[in-house]
Parts: C-alpha cells; structure tokens; sequence
C-alpha cells in the first residue's frame, strides 16, 4: 500500500474574505463557498456553509447557511478552519481531477455525474449516494482489513480506504479526514497501519469497546423521560450493560434531571444515588419514544 506522499508543485490557495454578517455573524468567503459561526442555544457555535452568496459579506444573514458542520471554539478557530478549506480548494485544482459522464451502474444507483482522480480510481454520485469504484489493480492495493471485493467504497466512511492507499491523490484536507475516519470507523486497520495501539479517546469504536467491558454488569439506560410524577427527576428504564434484547431485564430508577447527561455510550446507575422506583410511570405508552 502506498503510504508516501511525494511532492509536487505548490498548490496556489485562494484568499479568503471575512467579515460580518447583517445580523452579527463571523463570516467567510472563498469563490462560491461561503461559511459562518452559527450560535446555538447554549452559547456553543457551529460550522454553518452556503454556496453562491454573491452579495456582500454585510448584507448574509443565518438564513442563507443550510451547511451544518461541526463545532467551532472560537473565532481563531473558525479563521483555521476557513484557511483550511482554502488550501483545500487549491490543492483539488492543483491535482487537476477529471469530471465526466459515465453511463455505469453502481450500488447506490445509476451514475449521475464522476470524477475521474487517475485511472481506474473514480469517484460516482449518484441521486441518493455516492463513491468511489476502483480497477482490480488499484483495489488489490487497498488494506485487506478495508478492502472490498467489488472495489466499491461509499462515501461516508469507506471512502477513507481509497485515500489512505492513495494519499497523493487527495488533499491534506482529505488525508486528515481519512485518517480521523479510520480511528473511528476502522481501529484495527489504523493499528496495522500505524503499529501500535490507541490510546483512550484517540477512537470512538475503542472507546465504546472499553464503556462496555468496564459496565457489562452495571445498570445503564436504554431510555428517559422527565418524571410528570416527580418534579426535578428524570425517570430512566435500564438494563445490565445497556443491552437492548428483549429479554434483558429491565429496572426503573430516578435520577435527579440536573444529573442526567446520557454521554457518549451511556448513563450508568449509581445505585448508591439513584433509587429504584416503580411507582407511577411517566414511560407507560411511551416506549420507544422516550431518548436513551
């Protein structure tokens, strides 16, 4: 597999324009992408994206953003990722990458429009999905651990494959994505490639492996709701690891709701804290329905 990225010439990057928006948003231009720092209701900010803004940067507004990306800290922040995306966009033009009509079928539907990044390496959208299809030689060349026989590979996580084999064809922009995709989605592939093990927080797949040997015997919630019956309690339904087959038993507790963060893999009981109950339900009839 090829894992060198060997050198070419200087992508040229576009200069980005930033300002303010009419309603106070930080804001961004690069050609036709156009960016801001949408704020959320806990005073936390998002990537927010729009495409042909051609008016000034003063006169946006958050209804001409549809893109949702995700957070951004802080204004320095938001100058990186913005200067990123510029790079990037230089560094696409600089790969001279071919867009063409292919009459193919692939298996997320007939071709709409491909791009062709070197022979026998194309990338396919279609009206729903999309992806790369490699030639055999090419997808000989893709990690067995992530290797698909029919050398197709979609584009919300396998795509990182056919840039991790090919890091030359992509941007840096690219090659990170693909690298933060493998963590997560394909821990044993990145451990082969890279030698050595994850580290706590590096992956989320390990991560969730740890959360669920550390708290296989532990309650853990499988749904909550606010308890009408109990002001200032959310009322929890948990089973012994958080486990979801019917025949899993199943205890109510009551947690008190400023408590109550669900995180990442899960709420454990503290049953020291966190009283059993089975009195009244605010869960009857809402199975289902209730968020874990």
């Amino acid at each position: 597999m090829n894992t060198a990225v060997p050198s070419r010439k200087p992508a040229s990057f576009p200069i980005p324009e930033f300002g303010r928006s009419a309603d106070g948003l930080t804001v961004a231009r690069i050609g036709n992408a156009a960016y801001a720092m949408i704020p959320t209701a806990d005073g936390r900010h998002y990537l927010g994206s729009g495409w042909r803004l051609t008016k000034p940067l003063s006169d946006w507004k958050q209804s001409d953003f549809y893109g949702l990306g995700g957070d951004v800290a802080d204004e320095a922040a938001f100058h990186a990722v913005v200067q990123e995306q510029a790079e990037h966009q230089g560094e696409k033009v600089a790969l001279r990458r071919e867009e063409f009509r292919a009459p193919a079928n692939t298996p997320w539907g007939p071709s709409q429009g491909a791009v062709r990044y070197a022979e026998g390496l194309v990338f396919h959208s279609t009206s729903g999905h999309g992806g790369f299809h490699l030639s055999a030689d090419r997808n000989a060349r893709v990690h067995p651990l992530m290797r698909d026989a029919g050398g197709y590979y979609e584009e919300d996580a396998a795509w990182a494959a056919v840039a991790t084999a090919w890091p030359n064809l992509v941007t840096r922009l690219e090659r990170r994505q693909a690298e933060e995709t493998l963590r997560h989605s394909w821990p044993d592939a990145w451990e082969a490639i890279h030698g050595r093990a994850l580290r706590p927080g590096e992956s989320r797949t390990r991560d969730g492996e740890a959360f669920a040997r550390d708290h296989a015997s532990d309650w853990v919630v499988i749904s909550a709701i606010y308890s009408d019956q109990h002001r200032g309690f959310t009322e929890v339904i948990a089973t012994r690891g958080g486990r979801r087959d019917p025949k899993s038993d199943e205890c109510r507790f009551l947690v008190p709701s400023r408590d109550y963060k669900a995180g990442a893999f899960g709420f454990v009981i503290d049953e020291a804290r966190h009283a059993a109950y089975d009195g009244p339900s605010s869960l009857d009839g809402r199975r289902g329905r209730a968020g874990g």
